[in-house]
């Protein structure tokens, strides 16, 4: 979408932004609370994605489980795509966020987690490129991750994620997952199937994503010395994927239409984060269900 409507929107004052969805409204905005929280200036960010699901459980439908299908199996083009924009790397500072693997036994939850396989990670970091490049300000490095729970949910999700990739190496293995020979259940556990969710299981599901952020005190450069301050923030909400999704696309709408003389000056193809991050976009999502808040500010 960028390198086909960016000039042409620019021109005409049009503004297309993407990934207002779950992906990754909670996480694009949730680093940007989490920013403009911090007494001081944060440097890196870890995000932690928890869904809880009532009595009957949860599940999704199978057009989410094919965008996953084919997300994955472009992979090389969306790299070449990415190499074609060019988008200038964003420049580490502070200290360097390590990245934590990807399954691990998370001390914080006390359950394993999981790097989030989403898109959250690629746009905050085209809006942390924007704010950098057109704003002058301080990038934040960012990593985001799911918590799974015990040992028997990380074997599962492994097997099933095995067979997932190698399936979609090949065009049968495609077919087999997403087109006329679709078996979306048996593949996926269960858990996406071509009727999806029913009300009563929408109703009994919510996510949470917790932030933990570090940086640097008021009058500190971060250029020197370790982090010297944290702090801990929230997004939560209800279900994702068909309740809280049409939540904050609604409200980025409303946003864009209200919050006009907020947006970059520039029409153009934007990220939320870099479309939103002056607006009161998060004040409206709080009002409707999607709300973000402060946990903890302790000093490290």
């Amino acid at each position: 979408m960028c390198p086909k409507y960016n000039e042409k929107a620019a021109e005409k004052g049009a503004y297309v932004i993407g990934s207002c969805g779950f992906d990754s409204i909670p996480a694009d905005m949730g680093v940007l609370y989490t920013r403009d929280k911090l007494k001081g200036t944060l440097t890196a960010v870890e995000s932690f994605l928890k869904v809880k699901s009532g009595p009957e459980g949860s599940c999704a439908h199978d057009g989410t489980w094919k965008s996953a299908v084919y997300g994955l199996a472009d992979q090389d083009n969306l790299r070449k795509l990415r190499k074609k924009i060019g988008y200038a790397p964003v420049p580490v500072v502070g200290a360097k966020l390590k990245s934590r693997g990807l399954v691990f036994y998370n001390q914080e939850f006390k359950e394993y987690s999981i790097r989030f396989m989403g898109s959250d990670g690629s746009v905050v970091k085209r809006s942390q490129c924007y704010l950098h490049t057109e704003l002058q300000e301080t990038p934040v490095q960012y990593s985001a991750y799911a918590n799974i729970g015990g040992l028997g949910s990380v074997i599962k999700l492994m097997f099933a994620g095995i067979l997932f990739l190698l399936l979609v190496k090949f065009s049968f293995g495609r077919k087999l997952l997403s087109k006329e020979l679709s078996y979306p259940e048996f593949f996926s556990a269960g858990f996406f199937t071509k009727k999806g969710p029913t009300q009563t299981q929408m109703d009994g599901t919510s996510f949470t994503m917790t932030f933990f952020g570090e940086g640097y005190s008021e009058g500190q450069d971060p250029q020197y010395g370790k982090p010297n301050v944290k702090i801990c923030t929230e997004v939560k909400g209800p279900e994702p994927g068909y309740v809280a999704t049409p939540i904050a696309m609604v409200q980025a709408a409303v946003s864009l239409l209200e919050d006009a003389a907020c947006l970059p000056k520039r029409g153009g193809v934007y990220s939320p984060g870099a479309a939103f991050s002056k607006t009161k976009l998060i004040d409206r999502l709080n009002k409707r269900g999607v709300e973000f808040s402060v946990i903890s500010k302790p000093e490290l």
